[in-house]
């Protein structure tokens, strides 16, 4: 499977295990049609084993751990089951430790599927990939959504509460801390839900060179980067800016029952006072002289892999276009909160391969959300910043001023 692809599931039982290089800590949460857990208790690993319809294996260090699905007994409230994975060892990244998810019938064995998700990072926690209900039918669907905070990161997006614990501090090594016995004793009977698995990689964390959302700027050195809101990756690549073909693509999906669901995407190119210069959508696909082209419209959002790209030759952009802002719009109204899984990645538009990558992990009833904008640095690089920003606005046209706000 490549990333956003999906597959149908044969069988009612099916088997996820995630193998790597190290051992690695694999969790499932069962999610709502809002993305988030219900309690606690929707959150299956090896300190909670079992839940409605879920269950985590550990394969105790000599096979990979596995979260079992047995999709007639998940609640009707549940619309997906995510597969996450982490390194065991504390602050590990993934990077030369791609995992592979299996995807098994777990009653005869039979593989159904595997993923590997390509060129990892300063990830340290990963959405490996999701068993989901739609239109009565479940599916497998490959995601490898990177966190750099860890598993923690993971949990807490999906409504888990994480609790450090008054120990974590005096975990590293430090001699004025040796005194501190009782803090060692909370540790033996932490409370049984997050605290065991999360501690490692929250303590460890502050380390890796991957920032917090917001905070600070990444290049492309070490491959493929996941944004969260907020933050940017400088486009530069072995300290050179990137001045090539980029992809812009854009997905969503129906959020309920597979009904259709037509959003449009577009770009809008600013200049430096971010006064409109023109814009790029189903309706006009050209502009630039050819410089930004658009895929065409998607009028269902079904399928795998992006539904409507726009490709950008950074190289041939005049000087007067310093910003570009991508959006997506809802023409019939159709809001945000009745879409799933809306993301947007920049892709290198000659070797197809994904630089950078921005989910957006909540939905606001809107019509219109900028995803993600792109701005001409003075020493000419280009930098990516993930959005998610909403607004009320169903055609390109109306994205321009909020567009130029937030440049």
């Amino acid at each position: 499977m490549t990333p956003g692809s999906n597959i149908p599931l044969p069988a009612a039982r099916v088997t996820v295990d995630v193998a790597a290089p190290v051992r690695l800590d694999v969790s499932g949460l069962l999610l709502t049609a809002d993305g988030k857990v219900r309690s606690d208790d929707d959150f299956i690993f090896y300190n909670q084993p079992a839940g409605p319809g879920v269950t985590y294996t550990s394969g105790g260090g000599a096979a990979p751990d596995a979260i079992t699905v047995d999709t007639a007994a998940v609640p009707p409230d549940i619309e997906k089951i995510v597969v996450t994975a982490s390194p065991d060892a504390a602050g590990q990244t993934f990077q030369g430790i791609e995992p592979t998810a299996t995807i098994r019938d777990a009653v005869g064995g039979t593989v159904l599927a595997t993923f590997t998700p390509p060129q990892l990072g300063a990830e340290t926690a990963l959405v490996v990939v999701e068993i989901y209900r739609r239109g009565g039918v479940w599916k497998a669907r490959a995601v490898g959504q990177g966190y750099a905070n860890g598993l923690a990161g993971i949990a807490t997006d999906f409504g888990v509460t994480v609790e450090e614990p008054a120990a974590t501090p005096a975990a590293p090594p430090q001699p004025a801390a040796a005194p501190a016995a009782p803090p060692q004793q909370p540790v033996a009977p932490p409370p049984p839900t997050m605290q065991p698995p999360v501690t490692p990689p929250v303590s460890a964390p502050p380390a890796p060179p991957s920032p917090a959302p917001g905070a600070g700027k990444i290049n492309l050195d070490k491959g493929r980067v996941s944004l969260q809101k907020n933050q940017t990756v400088s486009l530069i690549k072995g300290g050179r800016p990137l001045l090539s073909q980029v992809k812009m693509g854009l997905g969503w999906e129906p959020a309920f029952r597979g009904a259709d669901i037509d959003l449009d995407a577009s770009v809008i190119a600013y200049g430096p006072q971010r006064n409109h210069i023109d814009s790029c959508y189903f309706g006009k696909l050209t502009i630039l002289n050819g410089a930004i082209r658009h895929s065409g419209d998607n009028l269902t959002g079904e399928g795998a892999g992006d539904d409507e790209v726009i490709t950008v030759d950074l190289g041939r952009l005049s000087q007067e276009v310093t910003g570009l802002v991508f959006t997506v719009n809802s023409f019939s109204g159709q809001k945000f909160t009745e879409v799933a899984k809306a993301y947007c990645r920049l892709l290198d538009a000659t070797t197809g391969e994904e630089l950078v990558r921005f989910d957006l992990t909540h939905a606001e009833p809107q019509t219109g959300v900028m995803m993600a904008k792109l701005i001409r640095q003075f020493s000419g690089e280009w930098d990516m910043t993930a959005m998610g920003d909403f607004v009320k606005a169903r055609t390109v046209r109306n994205m321009v001023k909020p567009g130029a706000q937030a440049l």
